[in-house]
């Protein structure tokens, strides 16, 4: 896989200076779960990413609930951490691997090419009796340049013109079969799906806690045809990333995400929205 490193590769590089490991634990409704989890114990030398402090931005009218981050805030972060476009960085969640994955989407859309995802996450690592330990790591700042990669995101009005034309790309609502169909929706104050879009939920992506194999994601997404433009969302951004990854490893070269995904859509109040009669 060209994107997900295994446990084995991590192990022999916790003291190479030239590899950063970041660490995205985060629990959703509990926002300051994943930083306690880091304090009590990590992956040597690794440092911390908050989901909403450092990988996304303040939530306003529109944007969605997870919109992205301030370019010099992620910045800045990244140059604490000691990263430079010439370091090597793995990325690591519980195992969920969505939050990993929202590090490693954003790392891609600023320029950066050597960033990886752990495959297992935290849970597979200790499993494993990997060493972890509490310290907290301290680097020389470096220089992050941004070379921002436009054609992975898709904007707001991207959405809404292919909501109109659906035949122009493939639009992947990644969010439970409940929630894309309107049957239940837990958070967001509206539920059903953008217009034309399919569902291609994002746990699939995963086998006991683990990417599937790139031979498995191409049957995921069999019948799409990889010369069409593909466009993902979830409700706030976050679990699309996986489906993004997924993508791409399954050899899809036009592909987006759509940073504010659902709960950006339904704060434009003349948007349609898709159900099923319950």
């Amino acid at each position: 896989m060209k994107y997900v490193i295994e446990k084995e590769w991590l192990l022999n590089k916790l003291d190479d200076p030239n590899v950063r490991i970041a660490d995205c634990r985060f629990k959703l409704g509990s926002p300051d779960e994943g930083r306690s989890l880091y304090a009590l114990n990590h992956i040597p030398n690794a440092v911390y990413f908050d989901l909403e402090k450092d990988l996304s931005g303040q939530v306003k009218k529109h944007g969605g609930r997870h919109p992205l981050p301030k370019l010099d805030q992620l910045k800045h972060a990244l140059e604490r951490a000691g990263i430079s476009r010439k370091t090597t960085i793995v990325a690591y969640d519980g195992g969920e691997g969505a939050f990993a994955s929202r590090f490693w989407w954003l790392l891609r859309y600023l320029g950066h090419e050597e960033v990886y995802i752990l495959n297992g996450g935290y849970k597979e690592w200790v499993g494993s009796e990997n060493p972890v330990n509490n310290e907290i790591p301290s680097f020389e700042s470096a220089d992050f340049n941004i070379e921002l990669q436009p054609e992975i995101l898709a904007p707001y009005e991207e959405v809404k013109s292919l909501s109109e034309n659906i035949d122009a790309a493939v639009l992947i609502d990644s969010r439970e079969a409940k929630r894309y169909l309107g049957l239940e929706e837990p958070i967001d104050k509206k539920a059903g799906h953008i217009p034309g879009a399919i569902n291609k939920v994002w746990l699939e992506a995963y086998e006991n806690g683990r990417f599937k194999e790139i031979a498995e994601q191409e049957i995921r997404f069999a019948e799409i045809d990889k010369n069409k433009p593909v466009i993902v969302y979830c409700g706030s951004g976050v679990t699309a990333a996986p489906n993004f990854l997924a993508l791409k490893e399954a050899g899809y070269s036009n592909v987006k995400l759509y940073a504010g995904s659902f709960s950006d859509w339904i704060s434009y109040d003349e948007n349609k929205i898709e159900t099923v009669e319950k």
